[in-house]
């Protein structure tokens, strides 16, 4: 009995330090939750601009650096400025969009004739942005997803990609929404690539449902078959099947 009380006590305590730890993971998971809901919404605090001049600047989609000009009284933003900031920007996007080559170093291909690989890839700073963009994001959602878990915020298993981003984002490089994917246990990334938000992916692991299984499938059964991404998979290998399945289903 006395052991009893011990062990319940120091579960009490264990108890204590586990929900002050939670509550301040939970405080940074809202706010994080509520920043991805909101989108990529600009703070512009230290730049002097009246309200119409600051929904321009956000309907033109432009930040506070790329805005060199202040012509305005007491080194206010004008309209102006706002205008030649964004024929600078036009400027900018339509340089990144010229096209380049990238030569590749001589591949040898398994099974596949290697005279037959490419040798050179054209693409753009733009594309590569993007792709850096989304690999990034990709990172960032992993580590805050493993932070949470390590809070025992995330229940049941929690199988991460950090590390392999750049392999699903050549996969969805190379293809679109009308192909479908299927893969294993490590399956967040692609629910992403795939275009669900991360706010969704998040709440997801944590049993929310606003996740793409309600809250009830977690970490290994994300889904989002109206741009044919078929699922992941708990079971080792259980992907294999349905894989071969829709390919049938493309071929036939």
């Amino acid at each position: 009995r006395q052991g009893a009380v011990h062990i319940d006590s120091a579960d009490r305590a264990c108890s204590r330090s586990h929900r002050q730890t939670n509550n301040m993971l939970g405080l940074q998971t809202s706010k994080m939750l509520r920043k991805a809901k909101m989108g990529d919404i600009r703070s512009f605090s230290t730049l002097k601009a009246s309200p119409s001049v600051r929904r321009l600047i956000q309907q033109y989609g432009l930040d506070e650096g790329s805005i060199s000009a202040h012509s305005g009284p007491m080194n206010t933003v004008t309209k102006a400025d706002v205008n030649a900031a964004y024929e600078a920007k036009k400027a900018q996007d339509k340089e990144a969009e010229t096209p380049f080559d990238i030569e590749f170093k001589p591949m040898t291909g398994h099974i596949f004739d290697s005279a037959a690989l490419p040798t050179k890839a054209t693409t753009s700073k733009k594309e590569l942005v993007e792709y850096y963009k989304t690999m990034f994001t990709m990172r960032r959602m992993e580590i805050a997803a493993d932070v949470l878990y390590k809070g025992k915020l995330i229940k049941g298993f929690c199988h991460l990609y950090d590390g392999q981003e750049a392999v699903g984002m050549g996969i969805e490089a190379a293809s679109s929404y009308k192909d479908s994917i299927v893969t294993s246990y490590r399956d967040h990334t692609y629910q992403f690539t795939r275009g669900d938000s991360v706010a969704n992916i998040l709440g997801e692991l944590l049993g929310k449902y606003i996740g793409p299984a309600k809250g009830k499938g977690g970490s290994m059964h994300m889904y989002r078959s109206e741009n044919n991404f078929y699922g992941g998979n708990g079971i080792v290998g259980a992907q294999t099947p349905i894989g071969a399945g829709l390919a049938f289903a493309h071929k036939y």
